[in-house]
């Protein structure tokens, strides 16, 4: 291979034995056993034992005494067959050993804070503090091989479906797309700023004007938000887009790429098409717009089963013309009254007013409130729902989507907690017919539901500025195991109806024209109707990882303060800097 070894620690087997071979690699564990030294040398290929006999050298012998855990050696010996009963079928070498007859220690090592050999648990920021030392374990490395892996069969699918891969500006202008850009102080241009892009969605729409038909991006996207476990201030998404295309299209052709990478990658047969819920299904039957699909406990409206209630809080959300929902958690009747307590403070924390819960016996219902809410209403609610005895029913009351959302919530928790969810298996669905806009009500003014490229609905562009809470949008989600994988639209291809979608968001005439300018004009020059869809990376290889955040599927991650606790960015800058740039702090 090179002058420094012949072989990686991985590629040794019994073809080899006689053979003189060069490694280099790290200590992964040493061991002493009837005057002979063994070392496990490590690289990213695999593990070879390696054998220091005294007879080949009371020197060499001594030297490798000196060894320790994570030692950067190169190993010069002759490839031997393991004695009979020491035999790793583990290990691909795992039936041979090399025979030193030189070491040259490259690099010392310092004890690790942690054992590398061992993957016993750790504390993430210690890993991520020594990020480097983390993913030499083979679980961490293992996961960047599945990324690597799953990134290869994409770009060889996209290839192969005629798809041109084209990098898009990183230094870019600031545009609103939901959440707060990063600025960068552009200090040839003082007192202007660029803005890290929260998608290429611009450049893309922009491709297909230009005719290319047919693009896609493994792309790095920034936003400054609220972090959770499934979201990074950067993180990499497959950005595709293409020309003279429909819903239908972009459903097929994500459906193969995602059938290609979980049969490659993971040797699984993905069932397609996926199955597809409208918005509104979504939300009347799982109370959210991303539903988890293994397991059921579908949300039912059970108003009809309160309508001569005279439990004055349903009724007034009833004549308000809110709703009474429910759902019956599977087996949820061995859940203690402290269990049921937290159940009903998490309501609350999510916007209920209350949580009524209905033990269901044999022959008899156990609730706190059967008296104010009457047993004929409750045992009707409960035949509604098909509830069996050792089930439990959940209620709440309130404005509908309130209700829902709030339910979705619980049910989700209690899936897992009553271990209803399969630990194997993945259920993808497209969420489809979303809302153009939703009502903000703290700003009193429209938003759009996903972005403003979005294209309304064919049948609905003759109400888009009369009525906008009532335009469906051509959008829709990729969504699997009740995760949002991606997201998508046809996009407004026309600039009269893109200034339409500007003029309901309020944004004025001189803004559109100084933020969106360069897209407007473009649209004069026979913009073809086109779409696209954005899955993240980051948490479709954290779902086929079964990780337990995206952080642990991403090289240098940052933690949910944004930190990189590594490198200890963000840091503060020096003086001449910020004068270079233009820039003074305020300090809070």
């Amino acid at each position: 291979m090179s002058l420094m070894r012949t072989h990686t620690c991985g590629a040794l087997g019994p073809q080899a034995i006689g053979q003189k071979v060069k490694l280099c690699g790290w200590v992964h564990r040493r061991r002493d056993h009837g005057g002979l030294t063994f070392i496990d040398l490590r690289d990213r290929f695999g593990l070879t034992q390696v054998v220091f006999n005294p007879a080949k050298g009371a020197g060499l012998h001594s030297q490798a005494k000196e060894l320790r855990p994570e030692f950067c050696l190169r190993v010069e010996g002759e490839v031997s067959k393991r004695p009979p009963g020491t035999e790793n079928p583990k290990l691909a070498t795992g039936r041979v050993e090399v025979v030193a007859t030189s070491l040259e220690i490259l690099n010392p090592s310092a004890t690790p804070p942690f054992e590398i050999a061992e993957d016993s648990e750790i504390s993430e920021e210690l890993r991520y503090t020594h990020r480097y030392l983390d993913l030499r374990r083979e679980s961490s490395r293992a996961i960047l091989f599945m990324r690597h892996k799953v990134l290869q069969v994409i770009r060889r699918v996209l290839d192969a479906e005629g798809f041109i891969e084209v990098e898009t500006p990183v230094l870019t202008k600031s545009t609103p797309e939901g959440a707060r850009d990063y600025l960068v102080p552009a200090r040839l241009n003082p007192g202007k700023f660029y803005a890290l892009p929260q998608s290429p969605q611009l450049f893309k729409q922009l491709l297909m004007v230009a005719g290319f038909d047919r693009y896609y991006q493994i792309a790095k996207c920034f936003r400054d938000e609220d972090l959770r476990s499934e979201r990074q201030p950067e993180f990499t998404q497959l950005d595709l887009e293409m020309s003279f295309i429909d819903e239908e299209e972009i459903y097929a052709l994500t459906e193969r790429v995602f059938a290609a990478v979980w049969k490659e990658v993971l040797g699984e047969t993905l069932a397609a098409p996926f199955s597809r819920l409208t918005y509104a299904e979504s939300m009347r039957r799982f109370g959210t717009d991303k539903p988890d699909l293994r397991f059921g406990m579908e949300l039912a409206d059970l108003t009809p089963a309160f309508g001569e209630t005279s439990f004055e809080q349903f009724r007034k959300v009833m004549e308000s013309g809110g709703a009474v929902k429910g759902f019956v958690a599977t087996g949820g009747a061995v859940l203690s009254g402290k269990a049921l307590d937290a159940l009903t403070d998490c309501a609350k924390q999510a916007g209920a007013k209350g949580l009524v819960t209905v033990r269901v016996g044999k022959g008899e219902l156990i609730c706190p409130m059967i008296k104010h809410l009457g047993e004929p209403a409750l045992q009707e609610a409960v035949s509604l729902t098909q509830a069996k005895p050792g089930d439990l029913l959940l209620l709440v009351a309130g404005d509908e989507e309130l209700a829902g959302s709030v339910l979705g919530a619980l049910r989700a928790h209690l899936g897992e907690q009553l271990h209803l969810i399969p630990e194997t298996g993945f259920s993808f669905a497209w969420i489809t017919d979303f809302p153009l806009f939703r009502f903000n009500p703290e700003l009193k003014r429209w938003d759009s539901e996903h972005h403003p490229f979005t294209a309304p609905h064919p049948e609905d562009l003759s109400i888009l500025e009369k009525d906008p809470g009532k335009v469906r949008s051509r959008s829709y989600d990729l969504v699997v195991n009740g995760v949002e994988l991606g997201s998508g639209s046809i996009r407004i291809h026309r600039r009269e109806v893109q200034e339409s979608v500007f003029r309901v968001l309020g944004l004025p005439a001189k803004e559109v024209e100084g933020r969106f300018g360069f897209l407007l004009n473009a649209f004069r020059y026979g913009a073809p109707p086109h779409g696209g869809i954005a899955p993240g990376i980051d948490r479709l290889v954290a779902l086929m990882a079964r990780a337990s955040s995206i952080r642990e599927v991403i090289a240098f991650p940052k933690t949910q303060r944004a930190v990189d606790l590594m490198t200890d960015a963000p840091s503060e800058v020096t003086e001449e800097q910020l004068k270079e740039a233009g820039i003074s702090i305020r300090r809070r």
